[in-house]
């Protein structure tokens, strides 16, 4: 490769969590011979009152830039979250915070927890314990029987010992503005990134199709031989520039609008939860971020069943808040991703590339997702179609992936009792994700990911690959009682089947002796804060 190929000018459009990840993401793993300039408007408001990940953030992103899980969580008012408690998806009736009786006698609530299912005689947990479901033996739920977490969650307890020991796999919950604001101080300061606050006028384009420099509205031109396109919903470059199409998928995904906030919270009386909460609502789902002294909680709803008035009015009769005098932002969105999130010389991250409801949580892992597949398909300044090419189909498969994942919640909840939960049954499933559901019913393991594991996991701890593996898909369809057939195998494995009465006993002490010595999360969280634990006060 000649020198004079290489990319040089990185501009980055936006800032924000995208914006900033990516300078900083860009700027470790290309080194100084690359300049990289973010132009940020600050008068643009950033989407997002709390923000929750999935586990393999550390590993994955801030392993990667050389930062200590302690130091940014401290910078973030960060939490941690060891799973998603689904309240209310399963029973009819007016939103409530807390879980409703369901038909069973139980509670209507389940965990979509992070923790690695068990696997016994070369089977996972979930298989015997469908076996005993089957027989009659069991009315666990299969969260209650088959992971040793779910008392801690139950509890409100951290996911680590005060000595620093891990118990548990687990996320994070954190402000995404603070995440921003640190990212660009670390990427300027120690990467030495170019940071311009002001609004583009306009991009100029060469006669190739490909972006030269944007401009600003007082004449600052940045020329640039990359652009990253992190504009959020308005797809500045992307769509607008190069004119690339958005394809809409509410076909598959019904909501498209947002009423959110953040509230304060009794931490001494209420403690921190180590989850994130889903409750199901009458158009929708609303969301519960925790974190110390304040939760941000938003509801994801269909605007072609409920008005934003009618949206504010249920979600603040959840919280019992007035709409008058608390502060809400409310948010419009389409679901679904550009038809090429890499066109020319143009990479779309973030929200501007694609959006899908962040129902488990995966709008962060879209963006170092992305970042990972940039660097590993990084171009020189001929654009050789097959980095980009392949760049695209990584992205596309991410996100339908995800899509139908997230599809299945809606369309095998058995809630019927609002027009919005009705027509989720009526939508039709992508004919991948058709396959998926077959395999799962058959009891065969299902993966999330159907491309090569390296382009997913890259330096991914192995917890990771639970996290999007058979295990993700019984926690929630299991949860939403759906279930296997059956496990044909079982029935020629007698004392395999009356071994795993010893590991769900195991997992029984476990599940006790967790409960009993982990700290409160609360207690956890403000001994690692120390002089940066926010004030209640600030929580609003």
């Amino acid at each position: 490769m000649s020198t004079d190929e290489r990319i040089r000018d990185i501009v980055i459009l936006g800032g924000g969590t995208a914006g900033w990840m990516a300078a900083a993401y860009l700027a470790r793993a290309l080194g100084a011979g690359v300049s990289i300039t973010v132009l940020e408007a600050p008068a643009i408001p950033r989407i997002g009152v709390g923000e929750a990940t999935i586990p393999n953030l550390q590993t994955a992103f801030f392993d990667f830039l050389g930062i200590p899980e302690e130091e940014w969580m401290r910078e973030c008012n960060a939490s941690y979250k060891m799973g998603i408690r689904f309240i209310n998806w399963r029973s009819a009736g007016r939103s409530t915070p807390s879980p409703r009786a369901c038909g069973d006698g139980g509670a209507d609530d389940f965990y979509h927890l992070f923790g690695q299912l068990p696997v016994h005689e070369g089977l996972p947990l979930s298989h015997y314990w469908l076996h005993r479901r089957r027989s009659g033996e069991t009315t666990e739920p299969f969260d209650r029987l088959c992971y040793r977490e779910t008392r801690a969650l139950d509890g409100n307890r951290a996911p680590r010992w005060y000595d620093g020991r891990r118990a548990a796999n687990y996320a994070w919950h954190f402000d995404a503005q603070l995440v921003a604001d640190y990212l660009c101080r670390f990427a300027t300061r120690r990467h030495g990134v170019r940071h311009i606050q002001g609004v583009m006028d306009h991009a100029s384009i060469d006669d190739r199709g490909h972006l030269e420099s944007i401009t600003t509205t007082d004449g600052t031109a940045i020329a640039g031989d990359l652009f990253v396109d992190c504009s959020g919903f308005r797809r500045l470059l992307i769509n607008g520039a190069l004119g690339e199409p958005f394809i809409d998928m509410n076909e598959y995904l019904l909501c498209d609008r947002a009423v959110a906030t953040a509230l304060p919270h009794d931490d001494d009386q209420h403690g921190v939860e180590p989850y994130t909460s889903s409750i199901a609502m009458s158009s929708g789902w609303t969301w519960k971020i925790p974190m110390l002294t304040r939760f941000g909680t938003g509801y994801v709803y269909a605007s072609q069943f409920a008005s934003q008035d009618e949206a504010t009015e249920e979600f603040c009769s959840l919280w019992g808040l007035d709409p008058e005098t608390v502060p809400l932002n409310h948010i419009r969105f389409q679901v679904g991703r550009n038809r090429r999130a890499w066109v020319n010389n143009c990479v779309a991250i973030g929200l501007a590339s694609c959006f899908v409801e962040p129902l488990e949580s995966t709008g962060i892992y879209f963006i170092y997702g992305a970042l990972y597949q940039l660097v590993k398909h990084f171009p020189d300044r001929t654009f050789n179609p097959v980095l980009t090419e392949r760049f695209n189909k990584e992205i596309a498969t991410m996100f339908d992936d995800t899509r139908d994942f997230i599809q299945a919640h809606f369309h095998y909840s058995p809630r019927m009792d609002t027009p919005f939960w009705k027509a989720n049954k009526d939508l039709r499933l992508a004919p991948q994700f058709v396959e998926k559901i077959a395999m799962y019913k058959a009891g065969l393991p299902v993966n999330m990911p159907s491309v090569d594991a390296d382009s997913y996991y890259h330096n991914f701890d192995e917890e990771f690959r639970n996290f999007w593996t058979n295990s993700n898909y019984y926690c929630v369809l299991a949860g939403l009682g759906l279930l296997p057939d059956d496990v044909p195998i079982l029935a020629h494995r007698d004392a395999a089947v009356a071994a795993a009465e010893l590991e769900f006993a195991r997992i029984r002490r476990e599940q006790d002796e967790l409960a009993g010595s982990l700290p409160s999360a609360v207690d956890y969280l403000r001994r690692l804060h120390g002089a940066n634990c926010p004030r209640t006060e600030a929580g609003a």
